[in-house]
C-alpha cells in the first residue's frame, strides 16, 4: 500500500490511473486517507527528513515553476458579481 502511495505522488496521476500491480486503487486510497487523516504520515515524513538530512542525502535547492495556465471565466465554480461600483464606472479616457 505505501508504495502505490508513493508511486502516485512520485508520478502525479489520479488514483483511478495507478497500475493494478498496487491492488485497487480505492484500497489504496482508502489506507492513504487513514494514515493521512490520523497524523502517520506526517509522522513517517518526518522521521524519514531527518534521517536523510542527518546523514547528509537531502539538497534543500528549490525550484519555483513560473508556468501559468490560463482558463476561461466560466471554468471555474466561482460566482461572479456583476453590478458592482468597478463595472458602473467607465475607463478614464487616457491623454494623448
Amino acid at each position: 500500500m505505501v508504495e502505490g502511495i508513493i508511486y502516485r505522488y512520485r508520478c502525479g496521476i489520479a488514483w483511478r490511473d495507478l497500475p493494478p500491480v498496487f491492488g485497487p486503487w480505492q484500497t489504496v486510497w482508502t489506507w492513504h486517507r487513514r494514515l493521512a487523516g490520523e497524523g502517520i504520515w506526517d509522522t513517517v515524513l518526518g522521521i524519514l527528513l531527518g534521517a536523510a538530512e542527518a546523514a547528509g542525502l537531502v539538497d534543500w535547492v528549490v525550484s519555483v515553476d513560473s508556468t501559468i495556465a490560463w482558463a476561461h471565466q466560466h471554468a471555474t465554480n466561482v460566482s461572479r458579481r456583476t453590478g458592482g461600483w468597478f463595472e458602473l464606472h467607465e475607463s478614464v479616457p487616457r491623454a494623448a
